[in-house]
């Protein structure tokens, strides 16, 4: 009986070990062809301008992008994974819940021993954003920071400013911003407006915000070249070559060329143009559509005019940087839903019919806000930025003691502070990331020229 027993045991032991072997090597093989066979290529990111957001209910980001047209090159759909910071990143890459780091991560001896880089490859470096002014009052050397206050967030930013410093000999005013209620971004806005003169941040996240600001100057670097990368597990070779191949054969393509002018050359701002005829009542060529159609959702024509105004310019043709188009510059998803066929968009009284049809949808989903005259602002806010992140941030002024369903100085607050990590992270939060001053202004926008347009034009 006894050797019955120890015969068992030993062969339940040699099974076990060779299923955990089994294991291990499956583990270790899923590489390209194993993603192959699942049909999708799945990326790690983060949350951020530069990387990955979503804007009107579409995915975008510079980083996505890219990735997605490389997992198109493989005959993959992209599914993306979000982390809430680098070391997150790593550790959800090691433990197999994506197969890639689309990410400008930085190049590490660390890092190196642990992943393999591979893709995407780019150069990074600190930069001092400044308003451009004349050449005597234009930084153009570090040197010149003597003297000079500087609002800097806490990190590597701040670090680089106090070993400069000390490089320098001291004299550099550094102004640590510890608020999680301030951004780097929202630092980068202050010096365009003229409220800081300088902060320092990193050259892409300078360059994005340089097609929103024309007035910042961000030429003048202050650190040394840091290379970053994607990167992937170091079993999975196949696909790291693959990554490499992509990237020296894309790197020059449309539609890479494309992503990289849409985030860090395209200007995000719109030149507006006055009132066509304040002698004849006219607002634009496409008042007879405002009047025809705003009766549908019982909107003054003149609000919609003001809607169109800030969208396109009253440009049937316009296509702003985020792909959308027409003269209510309607996302290509949204068109479609709103039964539209590509190249229609560019119909003025057809864009005019779809936009209102959509603002029709967003209103059902503010049922809850009981006057019309306040859910309207939510409805703006909504066109702007899609629903998701309009939810967010009521979720966020509810749980901070404001009151979310009025838009002034209460969720409109919370809107603003969607691009900052603390706010975007918060487990109330679903859709990650948002530049919310555009929608801030967007909403407060509309509704001042629309007070205009009442004053000096009939109904």
């Amino acid at each position: 009986m006894r050797k019955i027993l120890l015969f068992f045991l030993i062969t339940m032991s040699l099974l076990a070990c060779k299923n955990t072997q089994t294991g291990q090597k499956e583990k270790s093989v899923y590489d390209l062809p194993q993603i192959k066979d699942s049909g999708e290529l799945v990326v790690l990111t983060l949350y951020s301008s530069t990387s990955y957001f979503i804007y009107r209910g579409q995915e975008m980001g510079y980083q996505y992008e890219l990735s997605e047209q490389f997992a198109r090159s493989l005959g993959l759909k992209l599914r993306v994974e979000v982390a809430k910071n680098i070391p997150e990143l790593v550790h959800k890459l090691k433990k197999g819940e994506g197969d890639m780091i689309a990410y400008n991560l930085p190049v590490t001896k660390k890092m190196k021993d642990s992943l393999t880089y591979c893709g995407l490859e780019v150069i990074t470096h600190q930069v001092v954003v400044q308003q451009n002014k004349s050449k005597s009052e234009l930084l153009t050397d570090v040197t010149q920071l003597i003297g000079k206050d500087v609002y800097v967030k806490p990190g590597k930013y701040y670090d680089r400013l106090v070993n400069l410093d000390k490089e320098l000999g001291g004299g550099i005013k550094i102004h640590k911003v510890e608020s999680d209620s301030v951004s780097v971004e929202d630092l980068i806005t202050q010096v365009a407006e003229g409220k800081i003169q300088y902060t320092v941040c990193d050259d892409d996240l300078a360059k994005l915000n340089a097609t929103y600001y024309p007035n910042i100057n961000i030429k003048l670097s202050v650190s040394f070249d840091q290379r970053a990368s994607w990167a992937v597990r170091q079993e999975c070779t196949q696909l790291a070559k693959a990554a490499n191949e992509w990237y020296k054969n894309n790197i020059t393509s449309p539609d890479y060329t494309a992503s990289t002018k849409r985030y860090f050359e395209l200007l995000k701002t719109t030149v507006h143009s006055p009132i066509l005829s304040l002698k004849h009542g006219k607002i634009s060529l496409y008042d007879n559509f405002f009047k025809k159609y705003s009766k549908e959702i019982d909107w003054d024509w003149r609000l919609l005019a003001s809607l169109a105004y800030n969208e396109s310019n009253f440009d049937p043709k316009a296509v702003s940087w985020a792909g959308a188009k027409g003269l209510m510059q309607l996302m290509p998803v949204t068109a479609r839903a709103m039964g539209l066929s590509s190249g229609e968009e560019e119909n003025p009284e057809l864009s005019v019919k779809a936009a209102v049809k959509y603002i029709a949808s967003i209103n059902k989903s503010f049922s809850m806000i009981a006057d019309k005259k306040e859910r309207r602002n939510f409805i703006l806010a909504a066109y702007n930025a899609g629903l998701g992140h309009i939810y967010d941030a009521m979720a966020l002024a509810d749980k901070y003691g404001k009151n979310k369903l009025v838009w002034y100085n209460n969720v409109e607050h919370f809107i603003l502070l969607k691009s900052n990590e603390e706010y975007f992270t918060d487990p109330v939060c679903k859709n990650g990331y948002f530049r919310g001053r555009e929608t801030f202004n967007f909403v407060r926008d509309i509704n001042s020229r629309y007070q205009v347009y009442k004053k000096k034009i009939k109904h």
